[in-house]
């Protein structure tokens, strides 16, 4: 099926469907004060959902580029996957983002966080679960400094993989965890693997989130063989445009040590970030 015929929805789906369980009840909040980490587009119709594919499709961005330097395959992810709540560039905007993605710790985290803090960049971690667990002096970093902390899930499973019982499970265990423990209500979502189906983003929106794919990724997730560090920061540098949302892995050394370069490199030319 073409990628531009994914996820477009005729007016005779929409119909009401009830709203995600345990979205907005007050299940688990703790005593403190909640924090919204990022906003979300109201949802204007509902689906559905029975009538939609389960089909699995594994996200790129694809090798072709508009004239902005733009992936084609992120501007096709938007125009047939934004009435589902789904985008993998941001085209409201010039500014770059910086997203990671936290299935578990190497190390490297405080050196990422503090650069960004020494170059005022704000970024976007999609966590798993069990990272939080593991790791609640990072989480507690990466909320005072100021970032994004965004929802990738419980176990990491593929979604188009689940019924719609154990999608929303997915999503909103962990939602709830954060937002009792950390007093955090989290809005965005990152499927793991980058897979989905037309289903699972409309599962995804019925919870009130906005999935979040990419624009940029690069192997940097092996920590057994990781990039050279001069290629990696011209490949960072070169993939600027704008709206960009970078996918990085923070168990990567190579981004630890070019993070601070890439940044003063992407500035210069004449980029800004979120």
């Amino acid at each position: 099926m073409r990628r531009e015929t994914l996820c477009i929805l005729s007016a005779a789906l929409a119909v009401s469907l009830s709203a995600c369980a345990g979205v907005g009840d007050g299940k688990g909040e703790g005593s403190g004060s909640i924090t919204t980490t990022a906003a979300v587009e109201p949802v204007e119709a509902k689906v559905n959902k029975s009538e939609l594919s389960h089909e699995k499709h594994g996200y790129g961005q694809g090798v072709q580029f508009d004239s902005e330097n733009r992936p084609q395959g992120a501007l096709d992810l938007n125009a047939a996957c934004g009435k589902l709540g789904a985008k993998a560039i941001n085209e409201d905007t010039d500014k770059i983002t910086l997203t990671f993605d936290q299935g578990y710790e190497n190390g490297f985290t405080m050196q990422i966080l503090d650069t960004l803090k020494e170059k005022n960049v704000k970024a976007t971690f999609f966590l798993v679960q069990d990272y939080a667990e593991r790791n609640p002096e990072i989480v507690k970093r990466m909320i005072e400094d100021g970032h994004t902390v965004a929802n990738h899930s419980v176990h990491h499973y593929s979604m188009p993989d689940l019924d719609e019982e154990q999608c929303r499970s997915e999503i909103m265990d962990f939602h709830e965890y954060m937002k009792s423990n950390f007093g955090v209500e989290m809005t965005e979502f990152r499927p793991p693997m980058g897979e989905y189906s037309d289903f699972s983003l409309a599962v995804t929106k019925d919870c009130g989130y906005e999935t979040v794919l990419w624009s940029f990724a690069y192997a940097d997730w092996d920590v057994n063989a990781q990039p050279d560090p001069k290629a990696a920061l011209e490949k960072l540098t070169n993939a600027a445009h704008p709206g960009a949302i970078y996918l990085l892995h923070s168990v990567s050394q190579t981004n630890a040590n070019v993070m601070g370069d890439m940044i003063d490199a992407i500035r210069a030319r004449g980029f800004e970030f979120e």
